[in-house]
């Protein structure tokens, strides 16, 4: 897909973060937009700010965990754009919690957005995407995809999952030459609310880490703006990548988690309790 100019692409999350700036840089290159969230106040701003690049954009209020409402949405958009190109599952929560000390609830409710509404957008735009005869699934991961932290265990197996997840998703398309690719995005610390937003778990004191004190320093590591990320993630559509790091720091952590696979522990132990306490 070498233009976005005249294509539909539908983007979870839309409200805030990289999917409002994906909608935004998608907007401006003539793309018309499907946007959906769980925060209606910033969809709408969304949307709003969409339409006054002379873009055509609905929104629609869409929780991720509900398959049946991400479905009835996917055919909502293929019925009011005419089709579909482009289903960007950006949409995504975090959790501070240790494995011992976590209650399933939570994990459950991070697993249901992260990973589940992955697969739900998937499959409810994939049979649009080969009617448009040009299609890209782009999941967004995380570098937690890449190396693992304490005190994040299910945000780690929930991108892992996604990566998982695309990677065989792109070789399957591939292998029954479907008219639709695939590409898994791996940002680094990027300035949105997820860290501000997220559920954080007492069990962190039993690691010597101040729950509240970790999300402020939490946010002190992230570097790169949304916009930002979003030209790097169409860039790698247009060059349809299997795989894109995000940001400096990415390729960072990607460095090290494939020069010292065994060792990157020791590191990442030191790194985050210096940066948490």
């Amino acid at each position: 897909m070498k233009s976005f100019s005249g294509k539909v692409a539908a983007v979870t999350g839309a409200g805030s973060g990289i999917g409002r700036a994906l909608a935004l840089s998608l907007a401006r290159r003539g793309c018309g937009l499907a946007l959906s969230d769980v925060d209606e106040g910033g969809l709408a701003g969304t949307v709003e700010a969409a339409r006054r690049t002379g873009a055509e954009a609905t929104g629609a209020r869409v929780d991720v965990a509900d398959r049946e409402a991400v479905f009835a949405w996917a055919d909502r958009v293929a019925e009011e754009h005419g089709r579909v190109n482009l289903i960007f599952n950006n949409a995504g929560v975090a959790l501070g919690s240790t494995i011992e000390g976590g209650g399933y609830e939570d994990f459950e409710w991070l697993f249901d957005i992260n990973f589940w509404g992955v697969v739900h957008g998937t499959k409810a735009f994939l049979p649009h995407l080969r009617a448009s005869g040009e299609g890209h699934v782009v999941n967004i991961s995380s570098v937690f995809a890449l190396i693992s932290v304490p005190g994040q265990a299910a945000y780690n197996a929930s991108k892992a999952a996604v990566r998982g997840f695309t990677e065989a998703l792109r070789m399957e398309l591939e292998l029954n030459g479907a008219p639709v690719s695939a590409t898994s995005v791996h940002p680094g610390g990027i300035k949105t609310a997820v860290a501000r937003s997220a559920r954080s778990d007492d069990s962190l004191r039993s690691l010597g880490v101040n729950p509240e004190e970790s999300r402020k320093n939490f946010e002190k590591l992230f570097i790169t703006e949304p916009e930002k990320a979003a030209e790097v993630i169409l860039s790698a559509v247009q060059k349809d990548k299997r795989r894109v790091l995000v940001g400096p720091d990415a390729y960072v952590i990607d460095g090290l988690a494939r020069l010292l696979p065994g060792v990157y522990q020791h590191v990442v132990k030191k790194l985050v309790l210096r940066s948490m306490r």
